[in-house]
Protein backbone atom coordinates (compact mmCIF):
# COMPACT_ATOMS: atom_id res chain seq x y z
CA UNK A 1 0.00 0.00 0.00
CA UNK A 2 2.86 2.41 0.79
CA UNK A 3 5.37 1.06 -1.72
CA UNK A 4 7.61 3.90 -2.85
CA UNK A 5 6.91 6.05 0.23
CA UNK A 6 10.12 6.89 2.09
CA UNK A 7 10.15 8.11 5.69
CA UNK A 8 13.24 9.49 7.45
CA UNK A 9 12.92 8.41 11.08
CA UNK A 10 14.81 10.38 13.73
CA UNK A 11 12.96 8.75 16.67
CA UNK A 12 14.22 6.57 19.54
CA UNK A 13 12.81 4.24 22.18
CA UNK A 14 9.11 3.50 21.59
CA UNK A 15 6.42 5.92 20.29
CA UNK A 16 8.19 6.91 17.07
CA UNK A 17 9.61 3.48 16.23
CA UNK A 18 6.15 1.97 16.82
CA UNK A 19 4.66 4.57 14.46
CA UNK A 20 7.11 3.73 11.68
CA UNK A 21 6.76 -0.01 12.35
CA UNK A 22 3.09 0.35 11.47
CA UNK A 23 4.16 2.02 8.21
CA UNK A 24 6.76 -0.68 7.48
CA UNK A 25 4.04 -3.31 7.60
CA UNK A 26 2.12 -1.26 5.03
CA UNK A 27 5.12 -1.28 2.69
CA UNK A 28 6.88 2.03 3.45
CA UNK A 29 10.66 2.41 3.20
CA UNK A 30 11.87 3.57 6.63
CA UNK A 31 15.38 4.98 6.99
CA UNK A 32 16.18 5.11 10.68
CA UNK A 33 18.76 7.77 11.56
CA UNK A 34 20.72 6.69 14.62
CA UNK A 35 23.45 8.54 16.52
CA UNK A 36 26.90 6.91 16.51
CA UNK A 37 26.00 5.32 19.86
CA UNK A 38 22.75 3.93 18.40
CA UNK A 39 19.13 4.17 19.46
CA UNK A 40 19.20 3.94 23.31
CA UNK A 41 16.56 1.21 23.02
CA UNK A 42 19.32 -1.07 21.72
CA UNK A 43 20.66 -1.13 25.28
CA UNK A 44 17.31 -1.24 27.10
CA UNK A 45 16.28 -4.55 28.66
CA UNK A 46 18.93 -6.67 26.96
CA UNK A 47 18.10 -10.31 27.80
CA UNK A 48 20.81 -12.79 28.68
CA UNK A 49 22.48 -14.15 25.56
CA UNK A 50 21.35 -11.25 23.37
CA UNK A 51 23.27 -8.20 22.20
CA UNK A 52 20.30 -5.93 21.52
CA UNK A 53 17.41 -4.96 23.76
CA UNK A 54 13.97 -6.49 23.28
CA UNK A 55 12.29 -3.09 22.86
CA UNK A 56 14.49 -2.29 19.88
CA UNK A 57 14.07 -5.70 18.26
CA UNK A 58 10.30 -5.57 18.69
CA UNK A 59 9.81 -2.13 17.07
CA UNK A 60 12.40 -1.91 14.29
CA UNK A 61 12.11 -4.84 11.92
CA UNK A 62 12.35 -4.11 8.22
CA UNK A 63 13.94 -0.68 8.64
CA UNK A 64 17.26 0.59 7.31
CA UNK A 65 19.73 2.01 9.81
CA UNK A 66 21.99 4.94 8.93
CA UNK A 67 24.36 6.19 11.61
CA UNK A 68 24.91 9.97 11.59
CA UNK A 69 26.30 12.50 14.04
CA UNK A 70 23.78 15.29 13.53
CA UNK A 71 26.01 17.75 15.41
CA UNK A 72 28.59 17.44 12.63
CA UNK A 73 28.06 19.69 9.61
CA UNK A 74 28.90 16.94 7.09
CA UNK A 75 26.44 14.46 8.59
CA UNK A 76 23.75 17.11 8.91
CA UNK A 77 24.18 17.83 5.19
CA UNK A 78 23.71 14.12 4.50
CA UNK A 79 20.50 14.13 6.54
CA UNK A 80 19.18 17.03 4.45
CA UNK A 81 20.02 15.18 1.23
CA UNK A 82 18.09 12.16 2.46
CA UNK A 83 15.15 14.35 3.40
CA UNK A 84 15.22 16.01 -0.01
CA UNK A 85 14.39 12.62 -1.55
CA UNK A 86 11.86 11.55 1.12
CA UNK A 87 8.11 11.83 1.58
CA UNK A 88 7.99 12.26 5.35
CA UNK A 89 10.09 13.00 8.42
CA UNK A 90 9.30 11.92 11.97
CA UNK A 91 11.23 13.00 15.06
CA UNK A 92 10.78 12.72 18.82
CA UNK A 93 13.32 15.09 20.37
CA UNK A 94 12.29 17.74 22.86
CA UNK A 95 10.93 20.93 21.27
CA UNK A 96 13.55 23.06 19.47
CA UNK A 97 16.23 20.34 19.38
CA UNK A 98 15.76 19.75 15.64
CA UNK A 99 15.88 23.53 15.10
CA UNK A 100 19.22 23.70 16.90
CA UNK A 101 20.47 20.94 14.61
CA UNK A 102 19.34 22.86 11.54
CA UNK A 103 16.68 20.25 10.77
CA UNK A 104 13.48 22.04 11.73
CA UNK A 105 10.46 21.94 9.45
CA UNK A 106 11.30 25.46 8.27
CA UNK A 107 14.80 24.41 7.20
CA UNK A 108 13.73 21.04 5.81
CA UNK A 109 10.90 22.52 3.74
CA UNK A 110 13.45 24.66 1.92
CA UNK A 111 15.03 21.54 0.41
CA UNK A 112 11.75 19.63 0.12
CA UNK A 113 8.58 21.78 0.10
CA UNK A 114 6.40 18.67 -0.18
CA UNK A 115 7.71 17.00 2.97
CA UNK A 116 5.25 15.78 5.63
CA UNK A 117 6.97 16.47 8.95
CA UNK A 118 5.73 15.01 12.26
CA UNK A 119 7.11 15.81 15.72
CA UNK A 120 6.23 13.58 18.66
CA UNK A 121 6.27 15.41 22.01
CA UNK A 122 5.01 14.86 25.51
CA UNK A 123 3.11 18.14 25.87
CA UNK A 124 3.31 19.89 22.51
CA UNK A 125 5.94 22.35 21.32
CA UNK A 126 4.62 25.43 23.16
CA UNK A 127 3.28 26.24 26.62
CA UNK A 128 4.46 25.95 30.22
CA UNK A 129 4.94 22.17 30.12
CA UNK A 130 6.46 21.83 26.65
CA UNK A 131 10.06 21.54 27.86
CA UNK A 132 9.36 19.14 30.72
CA UNK A 133 10.69 15.59 30.59
CA UNK A 134 8.05 12.92 31.14
CA UNK A 135 7.23 9.28 30.44
CA UNK A 136 4.24 7.09 29.70
CA UNK A 137 2.96 6.95 33.29
CA UNK A 138 2.91 10.76 33.45
CA UNK A 139 0.83 11.04 30.28
CA UNK A 140 -1.62 8.43 31.58
CA UNK A 141 -1.92 10.29 34.86
CA UNK A 142 -2.36 13.78 33.43
CA UNK A 143 -4.88 12.73 30.76
CA UNK A 144 -7.29 11.22 33.30
CA UNK A 145 -6.81 7.70 31.94
CA UNK A 146 -4.99 6.41 35.02
CA UNK A 147 -7.85 7.49 37.29
CA UNK A 148 -10.10 5.12 35.30
CA UNK A 149 -7.91 2.13 36.21
CA UNK A 150 -8.55 1.74 39.92
CA UNK A 151 -8.66 -1.32 42.12
CA UNK A 152 -11.44 -1.96 44.61
CA UNK A 153 -9.67 0.09 47.26
CA UNK A 154 -9.67 3.13 44.94
CA UNK A 155 -5.94 3.17 44.21
CA UNK A 156 -4.88 3.60 40.56
CA UNK A 157 -3.42 0.40 39.12
CA UNK A 158 0.05 0.77 37.58
CA UNK A 159 -0.31 -0.66 34.03
CA UNK A 160 2.32 -3.07 32.71
CA UNK A 161 1.82 -1.80 29.17
CA UNK A 162 2.91 1.67 28.02
CA UNK A 163 -0.38 2.73 26.49
CA UNK A 164 0.56 6.36 25.79
CA UNK A 165 3.66 5.29 23.86
CA UNK A 166 1.70 2.94 21.63
CA UNK A 167 -1.43 5.07 21.17
CA UNK A 168 0.76 8.12 20.58
CA UNK A 169 2.61 6.10 17.93
CA UNK A 170 -0.69 5.29 16.25
CA UNK A 171 -1.62 8.98 16.29
CA UNK A 172 1.73 9.84 14.69
CA UNK A 173 1.39 7.26 11.90
CA UNK A 174 -2.19 8.44 11.35
CA UNK A 175 -0.96 12.01 10.94
CA UNK A 176 1.76 11.00 8.47
CA UNK A 177 -0.86 9.26 6.35
CA UNK A 178 -3.20 12.26 6.60
CA UNK A 179 -0.34 14.52 5.54
CA UNK A 180 0.39 12.35 2.53
CA UNK A 181 -3.27 12.42 1.48
CA UNK A 182 -3.32 16.21 1.89
CA UNK A 183 -0.24 16.49 -0.30
CA UNK A 184 -1.96 14.48 -3.02
CA UNK A 185 -4.82 16.99 -2.99
CA UNK A 186 -2.86 20.23 -2.56
CA UNK A 187 0.67 19.43 -3.72
CA UNK A 188 1.99 20.93 -0.48
CA UNK A 189 3.82 19.50 2.50
CA UNK A 190 2.78 20.08 6.10
CA UNK A 191 3.96 20.17 9.71
CA UNK A 192 2.30 18.25 12.55
CA UNK A 193 3.08 18.23 16.28
CA UNK A 194 1.76 15.20 18.17
CA UNK A 195 1.37 15.39 21.95
CA UNK A 196 1.29 12.01 23.69
CA UNK A 197 -0.87 13.57 26.40
CA UNK A 198 -3.33 14.82 23.78
CA UNK A 199 -3.42 11.35 22.21
CA UNK A 200 -4.42 9.89 25.57
CA UNK A 201 -7.01 12.49 26.50
CA UNK A 202 -8.69 11.84 23.15
CA UNK A 203 -9.82 8.56 24.74
CA UNK A 204 -11.78 10.50 27.34
CA UNK A 205 -14.55 11.79 25.04
CA UNK A 206 -17.38 9.84 26.72
CA UNK A 207 -16.06 10.52 30.19
CA UNK A 208 -15.72 14.29 29.78
CA UNK A 209 -19.23 14.68 28.36
CA UNK A 210 -20.90 12.37 30.89
CA UNK A 211 -19.11 13.94 33.87
CA UNK A 212 -20.19 17.41 32.77
CA UNK A 213 -23.84 16.36 32.37
CA UNK A 214 -24.24 13.98 35.30
CA UNK A 215 -21.22 14.34 37.60
CA UNK A 216 -20.35 10.66 37.08
CA UNK A 217 -16.58 10.45 36.35
CA UNK A 218 -16.25 6.90 35.00
CA UNK A 219 -17.85 7.05 31.58
CA UNK A 220 -20.63 4.75 30.41
CA UNK A 221 -21.67 3.10 33.68
CA UNK A 222 -22.75 -0.23 32.18
CA UNK A 223 -19.22 -0.68 30.81
CA UNK A 224 -17.31 -0.35 34.08
CA UNK A 225 -18.19 -3.66 35.72
CA UNK A 226 -21.27 -2.42 37.54
CA UNK A 227 -23.77 -4.86 35.94
CA UNK A 228 -23.79 -8.66 35.97
CA UNK A 229 -23.76 -9.07 32.18
CA UNK A 230 -20.59 -7.06 31.59
CA UNK A 231 -17.58 -7.84 33.73
CA UNK A 232 -14.79 -10.17 34.77
CA UNK A 233 -15.40 -13.47 36.54
CA UNK A 234 -12.92 -15.73 38.30
CA UNK A 235 -12.78 -19.38 37.22
CA UNK A 236 -12.15 -22.62 39.12
CA UNK A 237 -8.42 -22.44 38.40
CA UNK A 238 -8.20 -18.80 39.54
CA UNK A 239 -8.11 -17.37 36.02
CA UNK A 240 -10.60 -14.88 34.60
CA UNK A 241 -13.21 -14.74 31.87
CA UNK A 242 -14.57 -11.56 30.29
CA UNK A 243 -18.34 -11.36 29.91
CA UNK A 244 -19.63 -8.73 27.47
CA UNK A 245 -23.27 -9.71 27.00
CA UNK A 246 -24.70 -6.19 26.75
CA UNK A 247 -27.34 -6.93 24.11
CA UNK A 248 -30.34 -8.93 25.38
CA UNK A 249 -29.85 -11.72 22.81
CA UNK A 250 -26.35 -12.50 24.07
CA UNK A 251 -27.41 -12.50 27.73
CA UNK A 252 -30.42 -14.67 26.93
CA UNK A 253 -28.28 -17.16 24.99
CA UNK A 254 -25.90 -17.39 27.94
CA UNK A 255 -28.75 -17.91 30.41
CA UNK A 256 -30.33 -20.62 28.25
CA UNK A 257 -26.98 -22.39 27.78
CA UNK A 258 -26.32 -22.58 31.53
CA UNK A 259 -29.89 -23.56 32.32
CA UNK A 260 -30.73 -20.40 34.24
CA UNK A 261 -33.53 -18.73 32.30
CA UNK A 262 -34.64 -17.21 35.59
CA UNK A 263 -31.63 -14.85 35.29
CA UNK A 264 -32.82 -13.26 32.04
CA UNK A 265 -34.74 -10.46 33.74
CA UNK A 266 -31.65 -9.61 35.83
CA UNK A 267 -29.70 -8.57 32.73
CA UNK A 268 -28.80 -5.10 34.02
CA UNK A 269 -28.87 -5.84 37.72
CA UNK A 270 -25.97 -4.66 39.88
CA UNK A 271 -22.77 -6.64 40.18
CA UNK A 272 -22.61 -6.26 43.92
CA UNK A 273 -22.91 -8.27 47.11
CA UNK A 274 -26.52 -8.87 48.04
CA UNK A 275 -27.65 -9.43 44.47
CA UNK A 276 -28.41 -13.18 44.39
CA UNK A 277 -27.93 -13.42 40.60
CA UNK A 278 -24.47 -11.88 40.84
CA UNK A 279 -23.46 -14.14 43.69
CA UNK A 280 -24.77 -17.24 41.90
CA UNK A 281 -23.03 -16.15 38.69
CA UNK A 282 -19.73 -15.85 40.54
CA UNK A 283 -20.19 -19.36 41.94
CA UNK A 284 -21.08 -20.71 38.50
CA UNK A 285 -17.89 -19.37 36.93
CA UNK A 286 -15.84 -20.81 39.78
CA UNK A 287 -17.28 -24.25 39.02
CA UNK A 288 -15.40 -24.58 35.71
CA UNK A 289 -11.84 -23.96 34.54
CA UNK A 290 -10.69 -21.31 32.10
CA UNK A 291 -10.34 -23.95 29.38
CA UNK A 292 -13.89 -25.17 29.96
CA UNK A 293 -15.34 -21.67 29.85
CA UNK A 294 -13.25 -20.85 26.76
CA UNK A 295 -14.74 -23.85 24.96
CA UNK A 296 -18.18 -22.73 26.12
CA UNK A 297 -17.61 -19.23 24.75
CA UNK A 298 -16.56 -20.63 21.37
CA UNK A 299 -19.69 -22.79 21.23
CA UNK A 300 -22.28 -20.38 22.67
CA UNK A 301 -22.52 -16.94 21.06
CA UNK A 302 -22.68 -14.88 24.24
CA UNK A 303 -19.66 -12.51 24.16
CA UNK A 304 -17.49 -14.61 26.46
CA UNK A 305 -13.69 -14.63 26.08
CA UNK A 306 -10.73 -15.67 28.26
CA UNK A 307 -8.30 -13.21 29.82
CA UNK A 308 -5.13 -14.51 28.17
CA UNK A 309 -1.60 -14.20 29.47
CA UNK A 310 1.22 -13.10 27.14
CA UNK A 311 2.63 -16.59 26.70
CA UNK A 312 -0.77 -17.92 25.59
CA UNK A 313 -1.32 -15.51 22.71
CA UNK A 314 0.73 -17.31 20.05
CA UNK A 315 -1.11 -20.61 20.55
CA UNK A 316 -4.64 -19.27 20.93
CA UNK A 317 -6.61 -20.42 17.84
CA UNK A 318 -7.67 -16.95 16.71
CA UNK A 319 -4.11 -15.58 16.60
CA UNK A 320 -2.62 -18.85 15.35
CA UNK A 321 -5.01 -19.06 12.39
CA UNK A 322 -4.30 -15.47 11.37
CA UNK A 323 -0.54 -15.77 12.07
CA UNK A 324 -0.66 -12.47 13.94
CA UNK A 325 2.29 -13.62 16.06
CA UNK A 326 5.13 -15.24 14.15
CA UNK A 327 8.79 -16.13 14.34
CA UNK A 328 11.02 -14.17 11.96
CA UNK A 329 13.87 -15.99 10.26
CA UNK A 330 16.33 -14.73 12.87
CA UNK A 331 14.19 -16.30 15.61
CA UNK A 332 12.62 -13.08 16.96
CA UNK A 333 8.98 -13.39 17.94
CA UNK A 334 7.10 -10.56 16.26
CA UNK A 335 3.54 -9.20 16.15
CA UNK A 336 1.96 -8.04 12.89
CA UNK A 337 0.72 -4.47 13.05
CA UNK A 338 -2.22 -5.06 10.71
CA UNK A 339 -3.95 -8.39 11.16
CA UNK A 340 -5.25 -8.52 7.60
CA UNK A 341 -1.91 -7.67 5.96
CA UNK A 342 0.89 -10.15 5.34
CA UNK A 343 4.41 -9.16 6.35
CA UNK A 344 7.86 -10.04 5.12
CA UNK A 345 8.86 -12.67 7.64
CA UNK A 346 12.48 -12.29 6.55
CA UNK A 347 12.48 -8.69 7.80
CA UNK A 348 14.66 -8.22 10.87
CA UNK A 349 15.81 -5.30 13.02
CA UNK A 350 18.90 -3.64 11.48
CA UNK A 351 22.34 -3.57 12.98
CA UNK A 352 23.45 -0.10 14.00
CA UNK A 353 24.45 1.78 10.87
CA UNK A 354 24.03 -1.35 8.77
CA UNK A 355 22.72 0.53 5.73
CA UNK A 356 24.80 3.69 5.98
CA UNK A 357 27.03 2.90 3.01
CA UNK A 358 24.31 1.53 0.74
CA UNK A 359 21.93 4.43 1.42
CA UNK A 360 24.63 7.07 0.96
CA UNK A 361 25.71 5.38 -2.27
CA UNK A 362 22.16 5.80 -3.57
CA UNK A 363 22.43 9.53 -2.91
Amino acid sequence: MLDGIRVIDFTNYLPGPFATLRLVDLGADIIKIEPPSGDPARNTGVPEGEETGAVFRAQNRGKKSVALNLKAEEDRAIALKLIAQADAVIESFRPNVMAKLGLSYEEVSKVNPKIVYVSITGYGKEGAMAELGSHDLNYLALSGILAQLKGREGRPVHPTNTFADFIGGMAASERILAGLVSRLKTGKGSYHCISLTDAMISLMTNHVLIEKETGYPYGVNVLNGSIVAYGLYETKDKRFMSMGALEPKFWEQFCHAVGRTDWITAHFSKAEAGNPVYEELQSLFKSKTLAEWTEFGQRVDCCLAPVLETGELATFPYFREREVIYESLDGVRQVRMHGDKQVNQQARPPEKGEHTQSVLKDL
